[in-house]
């Protein structure tokens, strides 16, 4: 079996040009076709990629990190849904701004004792998910290390003046939340109990994100990383605001308490503290209705939406199930 020190540094460099070369000639396709906007002037090859910001455009610039034995492990999922992962929750930040993407860095340290195959996967997974949202991996570097990390840097344009923001809600507030809570942690917990491997995958709210943000209103917008309640926190910062829920409106998959019965989880913990969703969580003024019905909103924001509760003037959190200590994610 081969290995990464097999064909060191520059040979891996190689390695994914190759992949991003097939990826480029689709994408010049497109672009003859009509079907794809212009966004890189210059990608991978030279000291840095060149990008181009369309009139009246800011960027956008996040950064995200995937690492072994802390965010996957090789013997629970493949190495192309690792690298399908990685791209997919950096730009869920992008799709959290209402921006929209214009290429992608990648950061990938690596032991040399790693197969030269699941190398191959892992790049084939992170070129796949940024070509199927149009994030071209335009750059990056490589490493060595004692395991396996990928630092994901995602850059987008976003209308000057319509970014969304995390803390622009007031009092009266609609709350509301793209897609279903807890498919991410319930897909965890079937494989850490060894049912199955890891093959969910979140979706970033692009479309969603760029639409409520042209819409112009003032929305204060998070995606779902680290759970709902430990972001819906993250939004009500230093607000001195709270929250008015409606937990039995909470979309959640279908046979989600079933499923949590049969695993032995408290479906409540994995709807409200379990993360790994991805979804957008966002506020609306109270004058401004999404159009009427869950198909209507679906439409307008290319997924479906569920209103799930009010920020009110009186601080904390009211209208939730009690569980037996606060959750989401945490690094430290």
């Amino acid at each position: 079996m081969r290995r990464l020190r097999d064909i060191g540094e520059f040979g891996l460099i190689e390695r994914i040009e190759r992949q991003i070369q097939r990826s480029r000639e689709k994408q010049i396709e497109e672009r003859r076709a009509g079907r794809s906007a212009p966004g890189v002037r210059l990608g991978i090859g030279d000291d840095a990629a060149l990008l181009r910001l369309r009139a009246g455009e800011e960027l956008a610039v996040s950064t995200d990190a995937l690492v072994e034995d802390v965010h996957f492990r090789w013997q629970t999922q493949s190495a192309v849904t690792v690298g399908r992962r990685a791209v997919a929750v950096a730009l869920s930040d992008l799709a959290a701004m209402g921006a929209r993407p214009l290429g992608c860095t990648l950061a990938l340290a690596a032991p040399p004792e790693l197969p030269l195959r699941r190398v191959d996967d892992l790049i084939r997974g992170i070129v796949a998910e940024a070509e199927r949202h149009r994030c071209p991996l335009v750059g990056g570097n490589v490493a060595r290390a004692s395991e396996t990390s990928l630092t994901l840097t995602v850059l987008g344009g976003v209308a000057a003046g319509r970014a969304l923001r995390r803390h622009s809600l007031r009092a009266g507030d609609r709350l509301y939340v793209t897609g279903v809570l807890g498919a991410g942690a319930l897909a965890l917990a079937r494989c850490e109990r060894g049912a199955t491997r890891l093959r969910h995958l979140p979706v970033p709210r692009l479309a969603a994100g760029r639409a409520l943000a042209a819409m112009g209103e003032r929305c204060a917008c998070i995606d779902v990383s680290d759970g709902l309640l430990a972001d819906l926190g993250h939004l009500l910062e230093g607000s001195e605001l709270g929250a008015e829920l409606e937990y039995d409106r909470f979309p959640r998959p279908r046979g989600f308490e079933s499923a949590c019965r049969r695993l032995g989880c408290d479906p409540a913990r994995l709807c409200l503290a379990g993360g790994e969703d991805y979804e957008l969580l966002f506020t609306l003024p109270p004058r401004v209705r999404l159009p009427g019905g869950s198909a209507g909103r679906a439409r307008r924001l290319a997924v479906a939406v569920t209103e799930i509760g009010r920020i009110t003037a009186r601080p904390g959190l009211r209208g939730l199930p009690e569980l037996p200590r606060a959750g989401g994610w945490r690094h430290f």
